[in-house]
């Protein structure tokens, strides 16, 4: 099916969330919505009399029957959000209400919209690039002021401003190469193929720069999946209150009362973390917590980060041991806790498993040890600095994939052009390179992506 079937429809969809609320928003887009709009709506002036971005008073009125009062807004095109004549019906907020206004414009010809199809809209007409597009999506979902500035600077079209810098470097070149083979009696000549080299030396680094903050990027857009392990009873539960700041965990001093996860997201200093505090990993002949620490296990193995917690006022156990074999060689804090107790904890024994640097001394008991975690977060993940929203520009993994497939395109687009290479084959790897970062902007997309990209948005967004 054509991106482009279905942009004649008018569409409509409530764009607030459903329940009580202090107003509801009903949207509608598309060539003749206005006309549409205006075959309900009863006030002092017709809304195809007023001018385009203005309110007006007035009923919305349905086979007779008054739905609701109503302000309208009527925007008309270009300059509005899908780039297509738009009307937004403001009533009092409450399910049953939008509902029944939104009934009534599909009765008069309008279809529901899909998710995401406003701002699929705004992008096949033209307002937004593909990346713009998500970081509304992204906006919408962010967790903390650090990931919704890096949607806001992806918004604003930084991400879009590079590749396209990097795609006019590519077209320019497979321009001068064209010409070569358009005129075969010009040989290329040595200094041409040290010109082409220079070019794409330069275009990989552009490239290289971009991917180095790639996995910061994600961490800031997407928060790091982090998993708190340990054996029963050493303050993991604790450890969650502690990072929440209130009590969302059961404490209690029987080993094994955590016996399934419990998730939350919480905001440490900027990052995002959806954190998960699992059963205590022991060998035990009780079903249900078996159960719990299996999941414990699949959870530390997908995650980002562990956090695993040590008693440090006990010797290490056989049980420590072999959580301790099990996470070697993932992204690991271990947490030395009830330090405000004498220390019987073996730190040579223990940095048989694990670099010092990664070992963290608190007392969840005494409040001690935050600022030595932010640091250690930091040191693992940001090589010790401060985290920006800059370091977000390629954060969607979407967009890593595609601008790592265009880097090998050009990488092999080098070896051609050292080797001598004729110039059409130097030209097809330039060509696969500028496909692949088109992916990124959706200006080579396929179909289905853009479909998939857009199904993650709620309906009326």
């Amino acid at each position: 099916m054509n991106r482009f079937n279905h942009l004649d429809d008018i569409i409509a969809a409530i764009s607030t969330p459903l329940g009580m609320g202090g107003i509801g928003i009903v949207r509608i887009s598309g060539r003749g919505c206005i006309e549409l709009a205006d075959r309900l709506f009863q006030g002092k002036k017709s809304l195809l009399e007023k001018k385009s971005h203005t309110l007006s008073y007035g009923k919305i009125i349905s086979h007779g029957e008054i739905i609701d009062e109503a302000l309208v807004s009527v925007m008309k095109a270009p300059q509005t959000y899908t780039k297509e004549d738009i009307v937004e019906i403001n009533c009092h907020g409450g399910a049953l209400v939008t509902r029944r206004i939104l009934e009534a414009i599909l009765n008069e010809g309008a279809r529901l919209a899909e998710p995401g199809e406003f701002t699929k809209r705004a992008f096949l007409n033209g307002r937004m690039d593909l990346t713009q597009a998500e970081a509304v999506i992204d906006i919408i979902h962010s967790q903390t002021d650090l990931s919704r500035q890096a949607a806001v600077n992806q918004l604003e079209g930084r991400l879009k401003r590079e590749v396209r810098s990097l795609r006019d470097e590519i077209l320019n070149m497979i321009a001068k190469i064209e010409a070569v083979i358009d005129y075969p009696e010009h040989d290329v000549e040595e200094e041409t193929y040290g010109n082409m080299e220079q070019g794409t030396l330069k275009i990989l680094e552009h490239m290289e720069k971009l991917l180095e903050n790639a996995d910061r990027g994600k961490i800031i857009r997407d928060g790091l999946e982090t998993v708190i392990v340990g054996k029963p009873n050493v303050g993991k539960s604790s450890l969650l209150n502690w990072l929440l700041e209130e009590e969302r965990a059961i404490v209690t001093d029987i080993p094994g009362t955590t016996r399934d996860t419990v998730e939350e997201y919480i905001n440490i200093d900027g990052i995002p973390m959806k954190i998960v505090d699992t059963a205590g990993i022991r060998e035990t002949g009780d079903l249900v917590e078996k159960m719990g620490v299996e999941k414990s296990k699949a959870y530390a193995e997908k995650a980002d980060l562990i956090l695993m917690m040590l008693d440090s006022s006990r010797h290490l156990e056989t049980e420590d041991k072999e959580i301790l074999s099990f996470i070697q060689g993932k992204k690991t804090l271990v947490l030395l806790n009830k330090t405000d107790l004498e220390r019987k904890l073996s730190m040579d024994e223990l940095e048989q498993y694990i670099p010092k640097e990664q070992l963290i001394s608190v007392s969840i008991k005494e409040n001690l040890g935050f600022n030595e975690l932010i640091h250690g977060l930091k040191e693992l993940f940001f090589s010790g600095e401060s985290v920006k929203a800059e370091d977000a520009l390629l954060g969607n993994t979407r967009h890593k994939n595609a601008l790592f497939q265009g880097k090998e395109a050009m990488e092999r687009c080098l070896e051609t052009i050292r080797t001598r290479m004729p110039e059409d084959f130097i030209s097809m790897d330039l060509q696969d390179a500028n496909r692949f970062l088109g992916e990124i902007t959706g200006d080579v997309a396929d179909e289905e992506i853009i479909d998939r990209i857009f199904t993650k948005f709620c309906l009326g967004k």
